[in-house]
């Protein structure tokens, strides 16, 4: 059974992980880091910083907190030979150096969603590709998400352009070319997709996927209603990786 330590284990997120993960039976939950006490410990210590961690009874660090978060368990990690799941987004070019650079000490996971269906979606995007003229693509998150657009969907805007590229279609060009009020076809991203990014209360976090072509269009949509959907992704990820040194960069390859 591999003990677990969850860095953000007060928020929602650490704390659904925390009784998700811990209700599968193969593993325990050693420490819950933050720096506020969490509701539930769930048989945990708490620690306030990783200064009050031993590293004795962790064997994987599960990071959902914040950017400044990562840099704390990476750099911990790293220096106490333990694996590393890594599910914030937002990440600067110089925090994800330092998770990069901790990938050759120790095993990383770093993916954007760890919802099964929402991998499986943007396989199925990526061999839609082809086969379409365009796409764009709709994020929609809670409220309290700090960042867009989605790690997620900047993943599947990777995934759909390097399947378009592979097929030999060129990069789109919006045809829009008045825009009453800026920003209202989107942000673009790689191979001119489009990004639309919602926030609204009431939501967890859902992706469309729009796929259009001469008098046909595809719709691909997954919906996270709970945060346990990302329980089983983590958990594949916490089983798969240990403090032998390499970068796993999405769950793709654990499905």
């Amino acid at each position: 059974m591999k003990a677990l330590a969850i860095n953000g284990g007060a928020g929602r997120m650490g704390q659904t992980l925390a009784s998700g993960l811990s209700a599968l039976g193969r593993f325990s939950i050693a420490a819950l880091v933050d720096t506020r006490e969490p509701a539930e410990l769930f048989g945990a210590n708490y620690a306030s910083s990783w200064d009050d961690v031993d590293a004795s009874t962790i064997d994987v660090v599960v990071d959902f907190s914040s950017p400044e978060g990562v840099v704390a368990s990476a750099t911990w990690c790293a220096a106490h030979g333990k694996g590393l799941v890594i599910g914030t987004t937002g990440l600067s070019s110089d925090q994800r150096h330092v998770v990069d650079d901790a990938a050759t000490k120790v095993g990383v996971v770093i993916a954007a969603n760890y919802s099964l269906g929402a991998v499986l979606s943007e396989k199925f995007a990526a061999l839609a590709a082809p086969y379409f003229e365009r796409v764009e693509i709709i994020e929609l998150h809670h409220d309290k998400k700090v960042d867009a657009p989605s790690g997620t969907s900047i993943a599947a805007a990777k995934g759909i352009a390097a399947a378009r590229s592979a097929a030999g279609l060129s990069e789109m060009i919006d045809p829009t070319v008045r825009h009453t009020v800026s920003g209202a076809r989107g942000a673009d991203t790689i191979g001119g997709i489009k990004i639309h990014s919602v926030r609204l209360p009431g939501l967890v976090a859902h992706q469309e996927i729009l796929f259009g072509g001469p008098g046909e269009g595809l719709t691909i949509r997954h919906d996270s209603f709970d945060r346990l959907s990302f329980v089983q992704g983590v958990a594949l990820a916490a089983d798969t990786i240990d403090a032998t040194p390499r970068l796993i960069d999405g769950i793709e390859s654990l499905i």
